[in-house]
């Protein structure tokens, strides 16, 4: 059975939900919010994905990773503006407006960070 909730993911996914929150309102650097917060929002997915479904680890972080690519290609397409949504600030947010081959590496990353927490929490 696919569908299985996960108290430890919807928590590590909830932590992860306000982080991204508190840094896109409160953080206005050159690092931690365009290069941190791509990492984490891989990772935030990850544990989302996994609060419901109990899809293997290798399985659920891949797909994360294309749907952060896809992600970042129709940024490249300018899908907010494409679709209108260019006023529409949490479009904006959520989507993105700009290609970046850095946030291509910074869900690389964030995917890697998976894979190595996933493997630490098996070892024990």
């Amino acid at each position: 059975m696919p569908f299985k909730f996960n108290l430890k993911y919807f928590l590590l996914a909830l932590l992860l939900f306000v982080t991204e929150v508190l840094i896109a309102l409160y953080v206005h650097d050159q690092i931690i919010r365009p290069y941190v917060g791509d990492v984490l929002v891989v990772i935030l997915m990850y544990y989302s994905i996994k609060t419901i479904l109990n899809f293997p680890v290798k399985t659920t972080a891949i797909g994360v990773l294309i749907i952060s690519f896809i992600i970042e290609g129709l940024q490249y397409l300018n899908i907010v503006e494409n679709l209108g949504l260019q006023n529409n600030k949490i479009a904006a947010t959520v989507i993105g407006t700009s290609f970046s081959w850095v946030d291509i590496c910074a869900y690389i990353i964030g995917f890697i960070l998976v894979l190595i927490f996933e493997r630490t929490q098996t070892d024990k």
